[in-house]
């Protein structure tokens, strides 16, 4: 299994608007995703007021890959949310059953 982590920085004056957006438009889009097995949503804290993460957990490489593309490795925004982002990261690890 990968574990994907995407982290973006978001403009502060548009946080709820964000928020609003991200559930409507990319929790959902990740969600009906073949091979996805688990998807978490972390909001702002005190030490980064203005990142939010999504960490999604998935079958194979290949299952991201039809997702996103084959630049899989990179972010990938949905239209319509790109005005909310300042920055964003992707990261990819392989999952250690415990």
């Amino acid at each position: 299994m990968i574990i994907r982590i995407f982290r973006a920085t978001v403009h502060k004056e548009l946080h709820i608007e964000f928020m609003e957006k991200f559930r409507e438009i990319s929790i959902p889009l990740v969600k009906t995703q073949q091979g996805l097995v688990a998807l978490e949503i972390g909001e702002p804290t005190q030490w980064h007021p203005n990142e939010f993460v999504m960490i999604s957990t998935w079958e194979t490489e290949q299952h991201i890959r039809n997702f996103v593309g084959d630049q899989w490795n990179e972010a990938h925004i949905p239209s319509g949310m790109e005005k909310y982002v300042v920055q964003c990261w992707v990261r990819h690890y392989r999952n250690v059953p415990l």
